[in-house]
């Protein structure tokens, strides 16, 4: 097979893992460095990342502990999501000026198998969104609501991390999906004002101006049904008190825990799902990807209504990159994180 080529590239930069955070990870865990690009071969795409996705789930890859994802090598460049233009193909249905999606992210220019990367239209929406709202994050969103916790109309759906990537979209599902009503937790007043005034929450609350347990009961004083987690510990016990009867708990993030050096406690309220009949069900996306056309069909018909919008937090450049890991972690952003390449 041919290739089609497009110019000459600089000598493009990745981001790898040099040594396993304890606790929270610093810049000296990470290094960034020039990178070879080897040759194509048969049925192989060369793509210049224009941005590329940050998000909580990789501070587990930095971590050797057994997990259902495998661990970041050392001295190696890291993954991650990621939208760019090919350079050069030689896979048919790839052609130069493509924009495609693809997993290798912390890098300026990725090789890989076409087989591996997917073309997606920037003219229907940008490039970005297919990292957020239109892709794995809002498929997320969509896969824990529908199959793991079965959101019902007239559901009242509790949401933490409401201003981050998967939260946002998730409670704007809910609503979409029924729900009479929808609560979210954030970590400023910006954010709350943003959740309810731009997203449509019909009530939020900073985690930070007191206990989670008394701020969702005041929110919600006849209890909840389903609850979307992304944040775990006192979120989750809180959850768990406010609990109807029937009531399901779709686990998909922990984040409050993930830079503990020590076991986090556990809910001390487990005993109430026995009194409710409730239901915990932890997720990952990547057990639902035959639901991805059901959503972007949902999706695309949402955003045209007006009832799913998305806001993205950018920082410009790879030697950025790991300030905005460790943004997300520390809840810098609104909406999506994405580091624009």
């Amino acid at each position: 097979m041919s290739a089609t080529t497009a110019s000459p590239t600089a000598a493009p930069r990745e981001v790898r893992l040099v040594s396993r955070p304890v606790g929270w990870p610093t810049a000296a865990d990470f290094e960034l460095v020039e990178s070879a690009v080897p040759e194509l071969a048969d049925g192989q795409v060369r793509v210049r990342n224009v941005a590329m996705s940050v998000d909580p789930y990789m501070r587990g890859r930095m971590s050797d502990a057994k997990s259902y994802a495998a661990p970041y090598e050392l001295g190696e460049a890291m993954q991650g999501g990621a939208v760019g233009v090919v350079e050069e193909s030689r896979a048919d249905g790839f052609a130069v000026g493509d924009h495609v999606l693809h997993g290798l992210g912390w890098r300026e220019v990725a090789v890989l198998d076409a087989s591996a990367a997917r073309v997606v239209d920037t003219s229907a929406a940008p490039a970005t969104a297919y990292l957020g709202v239109l892709g794995m994050t809002g498929l997320t969103a969509y896969a824990g609501l529908t199959r793991v916790a079965a959101v019902k109309p007239g559901d009242v759906v509790f949401i933490s991390g409401a201003a981050g990537a998967v939260g946002s979209v998730a409670g704007q599902v809910a609503k979409a999906l029924g729900a009479s009503r929808v609560i979210g937790s954030a970590g400023s007043a910006e954010k709350v004002a943003h959740v309810i005034d731009d997203l449509g929450f019909d009530a939020a609350f900073s985690y930070k101006d007191g206990p989670v347990s008394r701020q969702l009961r005041e929110a919600a004083p006849d209890g909840i049904d389903v609850y979307f987690d992304n944040v775990g510990g006192e979120h989750l016990e809180a959850a768990i008190g406010s609990l109807r009867q029937g009531g399901r708990i779709a686990v998909c993030g922990a984040i409050s825990v993930y830079n503990d050096t020590e076991p986090a406690p556990g809910p001390r309220n487990l005993s109430r799902l026995i009194q409710t009949r409730g239901r915990i069900e932890g997720f990952l996306v990547g057990d639902h990807w035959d639901l991805a056309r059901e959503y972007a069909g949902h999706a695309a018909q949402w955003i045209a209504e007006g009832r799913l919008q998305s806001r993205e937090t950018f920082v410009d450049g790879i030697d950025h990159a790991v300030d905005a890991f460790l943004g997300v972690l520390r809840g810098d952003n609104t909406g999506k994180m994405v580091v624009r390449l």
